[in-house]
């Protein structure tokens, strides 16, 4: 190897590890996952959206649970969920040992500062150019009132400058079964739902906050169009995922 090919081959730490990624599978997908799926009744819908997203990719969803990134983790291909790293608030998630090392292991998690007072050890725009891909929650704190709140441009911006593809996921019945507040889920499998858009590119010349207005439109057709029906079946639920989506690999 020469000293130009160690210059610039992506440093190799928990975020794009092979071993700390084996960790976190068996973290997420034979702890998480089951614990989450038993709780509550999923449905996976436009898996089929995403076969042609290979690379870095910036994952926008609306948020109003703590259900939520589980939700998204267990629903993904685990091609792409594999070293997808998860933002979270530096104030909450980052500020104590126990909790940050907990968001590490089950969300490979990199800080996203809120207050502006925590200097960041990691650059978002770094690990998508090392290839790793992020799922950012652009309302920034979960939803008090379950209603779609302000999409903040920044990871419209982050992807268009990396040139990567933004993958809208809208979140259904996340907070109504585990409301904001709630210290655990609501008796009964209430349903929810994970449903994927296609995947989106900045236009030529797309300011971030424009691009960013077409994504939080996507997801609000998304949940215009299966949220109904999603919330309608809370009294039929009681037998976990049904959907060929779910059911097609992990």
């Amino acid at each position: 190897m020469t000293g130009d090919d160690a210059a610039t081959k992506p440093p190799r730490d928990r975020f794009n590890s092979k071993s700390h990624a084996a960790a976190r599978f068996v973290a997420q997908h034979l702890v998480l996952k089951p614990v989450v799926w038993s709780l509550v009744t999923v449905q996976v819908i436009g898996r089929e959206n995403l076969k042609k997203t290979k690379g870095a990719f910036v994952v926008v969803a609306n948020h109003s649970s703590h259900l939520d990134a589980p939700l998204i983790l267990g629903s993904l291909p685990r091609k792409m969920s594999r070293y997808l790293a998860a933002g979270a608030a530096a104030d909450y998630f980052f500020d104590v040992w126990w909790r940050r090392g907990l968001t590490a292991l089950f969300f490979n998690a990199f800080p996203v500062d809120r207050s502006g007072n925590h200097p960041r050890r990691v650059s978002a725009k770094e690990l998508l150019q090392r290839g790793v891909p992020l799922l950012v929650f652009p309302e920034g704190t979960r939803s008090k009132d379950l209603k779609l709140h302000a999409f903040k441009p920044g990871a419209a911006g982050l992807a268009a400058s990396v040139g990567v593809p933004v993958v809208p996921i809208a979140l259904v019945g996340a907070g109504e079964a585990h409301p904001r507040g709630s210290s655990w889920p609501k008796p009964g499998r209430l349903p929810v739902a994970v449903i994927f858009g296609e995947p989106m590119l900045a236009q030529q010349g797309e300011s971030a906050g424009a691009f960013m207005g077409r994504i939080k439109t996507v997801v609000e057709g998304l949940i215009a169009e299966h949220g109904p029906r999603i919330l309608a079946s809370k009294n039929s639920t009681g037998g976990g995922s049904t959907t060929p989506d779910q059911q097609a690999g992990t």
